[in-house]
Formats: structure tokens, C-alpha cells, sequence
């Protein structure tokens, strides 16, 4: 499992021109699971992001996290984060997970990040073509992976 976690200082996700979330302050987390990720990496990776600190304390030092912030997470989805480009120059997606599970264990990091973490998470639209806007704040850009 790979999440990359923007620090930003506001997130749009828009599908088919209507936007179906967004947040001020917080994260953006692009998530992508491959075949042989389960619970255990999702819970793993819900406690990295929810106790991440790349948000300056009174002194500008990195020390407290989204829950110290009481800030907001929107999820996206993002397979392609599983590309494979080591042949030729259109990447193969085949380390990606099917989507089916891939969908659930998606929905599972929300659901801990909200009902274990207590941070509001807002999610793309699994599977849809989404156009992602967002203010960079930093900017901070840290890619977390399960193994």
C-alpha cells in the first residue's frame, strides 16, 4: 500500500464538473493498494497518517499532526501510484489491486481514519474520472508505504 499525503491548505474533488467534496486545512491523500495488501496494512498506514507531524508547532518546528490540528482529510483513490514503467514507455497498472477489493480496503483507511482517529475524511469517487485542485501548503509532500 503507498499513500502519498499532501499538506494543503484547501482540496477540490469534481467529477463531471460538480464538486462532490472538499476541505480547508489538512491532507490530501492519494491511496493505491496492490494485490497483496489486507486490514492489517490499511490499520498500519491509518495510524502513520493520523500521527504524522508536519504541522508546525509555536517554534516552526514540524511537530504536531492532523488530530493536534483538528483538520480534515480528502482520500482519492489513485491505482496509478502501482504503475510500472521499467518497460518501454506506457506504464503496465498490473500491481494495482482489482478493484472490487480494492474499493473496500480503500473505504476501510476512511472509515478507521474517521472512527479510530476521529478525523472528518471525505472521499473521491472510487473508479471515476476525478479532477483534483488543490492549494499545496508547504508545500509538504511525504509518501508513506506499507512495506
Amino acid at each position: 500500500m503507498k499513500v502519498v499525503v499532501q499538506r494543503v491548505k484547501s482540496a477540490t474533488c469534481t467529477v463531471n464538473n460538480e464538486v462532490i467534496s472538499k476541505i480547508q486545512n489538512g491532507f490530501l491523500l492519494f491511496v493505491g493498494l496492490t494485490h497483496t495488501d489486507t486490514i492489517k496494512e490499511v490499520e498500519y498506514l491509518a495510524k502513520k497518517i493520523a500521527k504524522l507531524r508536519i504541522f508546525e508547532d509555536d517554534n516552526g518546528k514540524l511537530n504536531k499532526s492532523i488530530i493536534d490540528m483538528k483538520y480534515d482529510i480528502l482520500s482519492i483513490s489513485q491505482f496509478t501510484l502501482y504503475a510500472n514503467s521499467e518497460k518501454g514507455n506506457r506504464p503496465s497498472f498490473t500491481d494495482a489491486m482489482e478493484p472490487t477489493m480494492a474499493e473496500k480496503l480503500y473505504l476501510k483507511l476512511s472509515s478507521i481514519l474517521e472512527n479510530t482517529y476521529q478525523i472528518t475524511t471525505i472521499n473521491g469517487l472510487f473508479g471515476e474520472y476525478m479532477d483534483i485542485a488543490l492549494i499545496n501548503d508547504g508545500p509538504v509532500t511525504i509518501i508513506l508505504e506499507s512495506k
